[in-house]
């Protein structure tokens, strides 16, 4: 069974995020190991310490507007394995191990299983 580890941050590491309007960033999640890219979601500052701290991925819910932690319904967790922002630090990458089925709530692996062009029905699910 994984473990959480957290990860090493400073202050000035999160007041360096460029928060948008809403105070989000993106936060993209990777399998370590493979590279596939499992998901996106948004983290607002505390969102992105709890992480940090835990060594879980902890996001903001737009629609709900509620701290969520990944797999805590469904059991499909992620640990952080590495944490890092990109040139223009407003956007977060948790490469993670996953725990489970996968990252998408419809149980595929990757919240990205359909690809353009590949005839599949279009629109939320």
């Amino acid at each position: 069974m994984p473990e959480s580890v957290p990860i090493a941050f400073t202050d000035a590491e999160l007041d360096a995020v460029a928060w948008n309007a809403d105070g989000l960033a993106t936060a993209i999640v990777q399998e370590e190991g493979t590279g596939e890219v499992l998901m996106l979601a948004w983290v607002n500052r505390d969102a992105l310490q709890r992480s940090l701290e835990t060594g879980r991925t902890w996001f903001w819910s737009r629609s709900r507007q509620e701290f969520w932690c990944k797999g805590e319904t469904s059991g499909d967790r992620q640990f952080i394995r590495r944490a890092a922002y990109d040139c223009d630090v407003d956007a977060v990458l948790f490469v993670v191990e996953q725990e489970g089925r996968g990252a998408c709530h419809t149980g595929a692996r990757s919240c990205f299983f359909r690809e353009f062009g590949s005839g599949a029905t279009p629109g939320r699910v």
